[in-house]
């Protein structure tokens, strides 16, 4: 690979020829190289990448499925895959090349990870990240084998525990932060209607259906690299009407009617955030002495309550806009243990 002494400056240049996709050859030039190995290295990585050759460093082809995913994923899922992988993957594999990581460095990388005090479903969702850069090069650029399916998952889809309240614990709660009528609106709809929050903080005074005492739910809201991002809902089913209790609909409207001017496509949380609400139920929790959950637990707190009211999972699934009734049932299914103590009492009561 011969490369080329830039005198006038002392430094390095590549310059050769590489066929595009097209097909139609071109010249590649890229100056600035301190070391000539630099410069050669650089025209090696840029080869392997145009031919798509999987002898290429693992940096080189993250990038490559960014540039896949840049244009199938949203926005906020792409920046979610790139904060998980460019924290926990490339500082371990991006030095390494693509064809030559095996099921051992998979291993090693766990074994770092799962030493760490990362939950069980955090550890399976970055193991996913992972097996999913190997499964696209499998497809597409003929790597022979995914070695993270021969290492082996780490971590667990299932949380182990799941952190909500209990309805008298938010009826303690929720008086804390009436005083400011944004975080009690807000964490009424996030209780009784079981929005994510992003869900809640895309919601517009058109999304609130009066004649049918629900809220239209069809598209989220997210701060991504400092810009705010209006999408989709997380899935299909994320897109609903979502029935709500009246004195829900009369709280919001009076909410709304303390807005100044607020136009039906502007967002009536505009001034909250995510990290608004977190700090509400730290005040919160702080003031009543109750177990401090996130906001998404919030969520949980709401699918626990209508378990406890005996809605089928089925329902419920619909209601929250979750495709997996299977994931319901699995997550879920154990948050009111007492409803085990109601049935054998039932058996009790045919058997005397």
């Amino acid at each position: 690979m011969p490369v080329y002494k830039d005198e006038a400056r002392s430094t390095w240049y590549a310059s050769f020829y590489f066929t595009d996709w097209t097909g139609k050859k071109r010249l590649k030039k890229k100056r600035g190289f301190n070391l000539k190995k630099e410069a050669q290295e650089y025209e090696r990585e840029f080869l392997s990448k145009s031919q798509q050759s999987c002898d290429m460093l693992f940096s080189s082809f993250v990038q490559l499925y960014y540039e896949y995913a840049d244009s199938r994923d949203r926005v906020s899922t792409l920046s979610n895959k790139k904060a998980l992988i460019d924290k926990h993957i490339l500082p371990y594999f991006g030095n390494k090349k693509l064809n030559e990581i095996k099921a051992t460095d998979i291993h090693a990388w766990q074994n770092e990870l799962m030493g760490k005090t990362f939950r069980p479903t955090y550890l399976r969702s970055l193991h996913s990240r992972l097996s999913a850069i190997f499964n696209h090069a499998v497809k597409f650029y003929d790597l022979p084998s995914n070695p993270c399916q021969k290492a082996g998952v780490m971590g667990s889809k299932k949380p182990e525990t799941i952190d909500f309240w209990t309805l008298e614990e938010y009826q303690k709660f929720i008086p804390a932060v009436a005083d400011k009528p944004r975080s009690k609106v807000g964490f009424e709809i996030l209780y009784w209607a079981g929005l994510r929050i992003g869900e809640l903080l895309a919601l517009t005074p058109a999304d609130y259906l009066k004649d049918k005492m629900a809220l239209r739910v069809n598209k989220t809201w997210q701060k991504v690299d400092g810009e705010e991002v209006i999408g989709p809902p997380k899935t299909a089913a994320g897109n609903r009407i979502v029935p709500i209790p009246a004195f829900l609909g009369k709280e919001l409207e009076e909410y709304m009617g303390m807005l100044y001017e607020c136009p039906e496509d502007e967002r009536i949380f505009f001034y909250a955030s995510k990290h608004f609400f977190a700090n509400e139920i730290a005040r919160g929790s702080k003031a009543t002495g109750i177990k401090k959950i996130r906001v998404h637990d919030i969520r949980h707190s709401h699918v626990s309550l209508l378990i406890n009211l005996g809605y089928d999972f089925m329902l419920i699934a619909e209601r929250i806009g979750h495709e997996d009734i299977k994931y319901i049932m699995e997550t879920y299914g154990h948050l009111y243990p007492q409803k085990h103590t109601e049935v054998v009492q039932k058996l009790e009561e045919l058997k005397s």
